[in-house]
This record gives C-alpha cells, structure tokens and sequence, in this order.
C-alpha cells in the first residue's frame, strides 16, 4: 500500500500498472517530479513483483499484484490508471476499468487506433481529451491511448511547421534506443557489449541480431507485401489519426487523414532516448528563418542548432529531460528553386523542403511524461 501520501485530500486516486519496468518506474518519477496532486498512488504489477518495495515522495510504494478485480481490494475507487504492463494487460483489463469509472491512460499499442480512443500528445491535440475534464470522483471512465514513443517525439517536432505552414510529405529515418524494448532491450546491450569487449564474438542475445556494436532493421515484425516493419506503420497510422484530430482548421487531405509519410525504423545500440532524421515538405513556401522562428516558441520544443559549434540534439543530451530537441535546421537542397546558388542567404530563400534532426526521451516524453501530462490535463494538474 501506498505510505507516501499527497496533501490534496480531493486530488485523484491514481494506480500506476506495470510500476516495476521501466516505464512504469519512470511514471513514478514523472509524477513525483511534476507534483501532481493526487489524495494516494498504488503501483501494481505481476504477482513475481508483488511485495517489492519502491521508493516515491520521502515515503514508499509496496507493489500490489495486478489480479482480475477492479477496482481492487485495499482501498477505494481508482480515479486515474496509468498502464504500461503490454497490449494484453491493457485488452484484458481497461475496458474493466473504464466501466468502473477508472480513467485509464495506456501506454500500450492496445486502443491506439480503437474508434473513439483519444490517441493524445497534450501539446499537440489537447481537444482530443476537452471533454475528459473532472476531478476526483465526478464522471466516468475512458481509455485515453499514449501514442507510439517515436510518433510522440516526431510530431513534437513537426505539428507546429503543420499549424503554420501545412506537411504534404515527411520522410523519417529513426535511430531508436534500447530503452524502447524496455529493461530487456537494455540489459542485453549492456550484457552483450562487455561480453564483445571482454573478446568475446558478438552474439544475439534478445533480438534477432547481434545489439553490441551494431545496427538493424526495427526488430518489430515486417509486412511481406508492404515491406514495412510494425513501427513503421504505426508512424504512418498515427500521424494520420493525431493530425485528424488537431481541430486547427486545416481542410482537405492536409488535415491530416491522408500525410504523406514514409518511415524507416532501425534499432541502435544506444541505452535510452530516440533520434530521428526528418525530411519535410511543406505545403506552402517559407524560409528557414521562419521554420527556425516557429520552432523556437513551441511548446515542449527545445532549439539546438549550433552550426558554428557542431552542436545538435543527441541521445545523451535528451537523455532524462522534458523537451523534444530540435537541430541541423537546414534547406532540402533538392528542393532549391531553379537558378539559386552558391552566395545566396539560404535562410531568406523560399522553398517547401528542409531538414532537422530530433532527439527525445523514449522513457520520459515518448512514454512515462506524456501520459502524466493527459492525466494533469483531465485532474486539474499540480
């Protein structure tokens, strides 16, 4: 039971489910960082986790087992569930929870492209959740979906150029962190790189390939006829979904519906935070200076784009925080109106294309955070 307690007696009751991977610990995290009222927090998990003791506010947490009644025995009604234990927790169990009056928040692919499941990115289509609002105790239950961690930090990036000058087209190359396979992936990269450099061959441990010193192909399932691995296609699915739902008045295709989007998803040997490399094409001309202005004022947006210095986002500098960082703002030279040359000021020329490179917390902004910002936006926040 939960010992470290909130002084918001009308806050929410919030379970975290799954609060011993790696998600689930860096929910606790979020939610003490943000100060997030809340009258208590239980953490759930499998019954091999129960009994385990984690630390939370000057106090602890005792994981609970995850058993089929809801709400559970021990306490009262659950206002909020933040889960992140797989699609199949979340199918078991969510719906059970919504009918109890629970508002859940999944982590999981499990509703992510469910009719009338909110798919959220608070910064991005916070109308998406307008008529969630409540307090403790008022209301009924929903599921509401966190989306992909890569479609989080990508639209992070891109939905203001979207607000301002509309995407016909992005182009999208990841570079995506152990951390997205959550403690498995990471243990293995670790494991199997002391294991190369203690002379070892490079052996697969986890994934179908060798992770120590090496790089490959998303290791999600691949499409025979598409071609394209399960991550890719959630990129492409929701973007469309997320963008459908910004009710910024953008008509036609360009609402978002029918993106042009294509992904390629690789696996890197990095511990935690994801990059990504965009192509963008934009619907109508501007210049890099006004890209550059746009990005600068966006929220959960961080500018990093020190040409003189070599400076750009990386994983270790996305490492643990908040922000999506945004650099290697540059023109898409194949884009390049007929006739521009060398000495011309590229931040002046109008064009549609450009580049920039992306990196984000997978565990924080791509998971754990972006799910305690939908909770803050429904309970009131801190």
């Amino acid at each position: 039971m939960n010992t470290a307690r909130n002084s918001a007696a009308d806050g929410p009751s919030v379970a975290v489910v799954g609060a011993t991977g790696a998600v689930g610990r860096e929910m606790l995290a979020v939610l003490e960082q943000r100060a997030f009222k809340h009258r208590e927090v239980r953490a759930f998990a499998s019954v091999r986790s129960a009994g385990q003791k984690l630390a939370y506010r000057g106090g602890e947490l005792v994981v609970e087992a995850l058993t089929d009644q809801w709400p559970p025995s021990g306490g009262g009604a659950i206002d909020c569930a933040l889960l992140s234990a797989g699609s199949g927790i979340s199918k078991a169990m969510g719906p059970k929870m919504a009918a109890s009056g629970t508002v859940v928040i999944d982590n999981s692919s499990a509703f992510r492209m469910t009719a009338g499941v909110p798919l959220t990115i608070p910064e991005v289509n916070p109308l998406s959740v307008a008529g969630l609002v409540r307090k403790s105790g008022g209301g009924g239950g929903a599921i509401i979906a966190n989306p992909n961690c890569s479609t989080i930090i990508l639209l992070m990036a891109v939905t203001p150029l979207h607000r301002a000058f509309g995407v016909e087209r992005l182009v999208v190359s990841t570079y995506q962190a152990a951390s997205g396979a959550g403690w498995q992936g990471m243990e293995a990269l670790e494991r199997e790189t002391r294991a190369v450099l203690g002379g070892e061959a490079a052996s697969a441990t986890v994934f179908p390939e060798p992770y120590a010193f090496n790089l490959f192909s998303h290791n999600s399932s691949v499409d025979v006829a598409t071609g394209r691995n399960v991550e890719e296609q959630k990129m492409i699915d929701e973007t469309r979904k997320i963008w459908s739902e910004l009710g910024v008045g953008l008509g036609g295709e360009l609402g978002g519906s029918g993106v042009r989007l294509s992904a390629t998803c690789v696996r890197v040997p990095v511990m935690r935070a994801h990059c990504e490399s965009v192509n963008v094409t934009l619907s109508r001309e501007t210049t890099l200076a006004e890209v550059r202005a746009v990005l600068a004022r966006a929220a959960g947006v961080r500018m990093m784009d020190d040409r003189a210095g070599n400076s750009f986002p990386t994983p270790l500098k996305a490492s643990g925080g908040d922000d999506v960082l945004v650099g290697r703002l540059r023109v898409d030279p194949g884009q390049l109106p007929t006739g521009v040359g060398a000495g011309v000021d590229l931040e002046r020329v109008s064009t549609r294309g450009f580049d920039l490179f992306v990196a984000g917390d997978q565990l924080r902004k791509g998971a754990a955070q972006n799910a305690v910002q939908i909770a803050e936006m429904i309970f009131g926040g801190s």
